[in-house]
């Protein structure tokens, strides 16, 4: 990786499941918006399928059923080495059977500058989470 690990900003990871193993591509130009903006940078991005009768596969980017006018080829070879096929395989579990995934390791760039300083005052992250969406929806349908 081309930043010191000591400079990054957090990584997270997220899972997307695409149905009947197609993905429409509008989200794709959104993350290379992130990425050209410099808000999140990629780690890892593969994508994973699980047949009707459950197995596992690797897909190529090349393979994916995309529609869409994108180019996901521009992050090929996007793999940092912390995503194994232990995760990817933790990954497809979670999928319904037919459907494929994307897997993607992302630094959230953004807070680079400000995780850095936290580290050098002795800072050390304990807790980290994520509200859902539908958690605030509901949260705000209750208050009304």
């Amino acid at each position: 990786m081309e930043t010191a690990i000591e400079d990054m900003g957090p990584v997270d990871y997220l899972v997307v499941e695409f149905p009947e193993n197609r993905l429409d591509g509008e989200a794709f130009p959104l993350l290379m918006d992130l990425v050209d903006r410099g808000v999140v940078r990629v780690l890892d991005l593969a994508f994973v399928a699980k047949a009707d009768d459950g197995t596992v596969t690797g897909i190529d980017l090349q393979e994916l059923d995309a529609t869409g006018d994108f180019d996901v080829t521009v992050l090929e070879g996007a793999s940092s080495g912390l995503l194994g096929d232990d995760d990817l395989a933790e990954a497809a579990a979670a999928l319904a059977p037919g459907a494929a995934a994307g897997v993607l390791v992302y630094e959230n760039a953004w807070a680079a500058p400000f995780a850095t300083a936290l580290r050098r005052g002795g800072g050390q992250l304990v807790a980290s989470g994520r509200v859902p969406v539908q958690a605030l929806l509901a949260a705000l349908d209750a208050t009304d």
